[in-house]
């Protein structure tokens, strides 16, 4: 066999092995899906634990979400109601995957804030008739403590808006401690769920750190229980994933949650393998 016939016959058999894996690794994408499917049904839709009122896991759909923060985030305006319509969220690399992209599809507005030029980049040519039409301001900066006023400042945020979401994977704590001049209705915080309720945990403040993909991030539940109450928030659920948890300010919770509102009502174990996403791969055309 000649050079250039053993040559075709090796990426022949490349490209079959290639196609194989790809087609194996559909056929595991699958499966987990249907995995996941089940999962949730057997113990969160059919869990009487979930079959409460406030219980805001049995809410969860995912649109753009990581999760169900989409169908969570429903419920809860669909109690309280908008005002402004005014969202804020940081962390939010290409927009794609957000607590608030579906919140854009239905007429909000906001400001996004991310470190990394690329990301910021991608986001304005995805995003470029919302960004054109000012429903969207986009900053590009890492952020710290010491600069999230300012930068709510640059980016124009009303003193009162409707949505706070904070996933820097880190600081998510003191950043959330140093919002002192803004009034958000609604603020959904990464916590750290590794941690129990009644565990008082909190990462050591670095303004320079980002996470170093391990469990030495962010705070407990109970610990932003503890900063919600003194910032005058209760608790009023979490993700069933056990990733982010939901706070709403407490002049507007008499009437329309029943509580309690704790760490050891609310917290959800990691779950981290729930995610996936069914259906065509996100993009967006806003």
């Amino acid at each position: 066999m000649g050079y250039f016939s053993r040559l075709k016959n090796k990426l022949y058999t490349k490209l079959r092995r290639t196609l194989y894996l790809e087609q194996m690794d559909t056929k595991l994408f699958q499966l987990h899906t249907l995995e996941v499917q089940n999962y949730l049904q057997r113990n969160l839709f059919e869990n009487p634990r979930y079959r409460q009122n406030d219980r805001m896991p049995i809410y969860e759909k995912q649109v753009f979400s990581q999760f169900g923060e989409d169908g969570i985030l429903k419920e809860i305006f669909d109690r309280i109601g908008t005002t402004n319509k005014y969202f804020v969220e940081f962390g939010v690399e290409t927009g794609i995957e957000t607590n608030t992209t579906y919140l854009l599809h239905k007429d909000w507005k906001g400001l996004w804030i991310d470190g990394s030029p690329d990301y910021t980049a991608t986001i304005n040519r995805l995003f470029s008739k919302a960004v054109a039409a000012k429903r969207l301001t986009v900053l590009t900066s890492f952020i710290t403590a010491e600069n999230i006023e300012s930068l709510f400042a640059q980016g124009g945020v009303p003193a009162e808006f409707d949505l706070l979401s904070i996933d820097i994977d880190r600081n998510d704590y003191y950043i959330w401690k140093a919002i002192t001049h803004y009034k958000p209705r609604v603020v959904i915080i990464e916590y750290n769920s590794i941690f129990l309720p009644g565990d008082h945990f909190v990462v050591d403040y670095d303004a320079n750190a980002m996470w170093d993909k391990t469990s030495n991030f962010g705070a407990s539940l109970t610990a932003l229980e503890k900063l919600g109450e003194e910032k005058g928030y209760k608790l009023v659920g979490s993700s069933f994933a056990g990733l982010n948890a939901f706070f709403v300010r407490e002049d507007i919770v008499a009437g329309k949650f029943t509580g309690p509102f704790t760490a050891e009502n609310h917290y959800e174990e990691p779950r981290y393998f729930l995610y996936t996403k069914n259906g065509h791969p996100r993009s967006v055309s806003l």
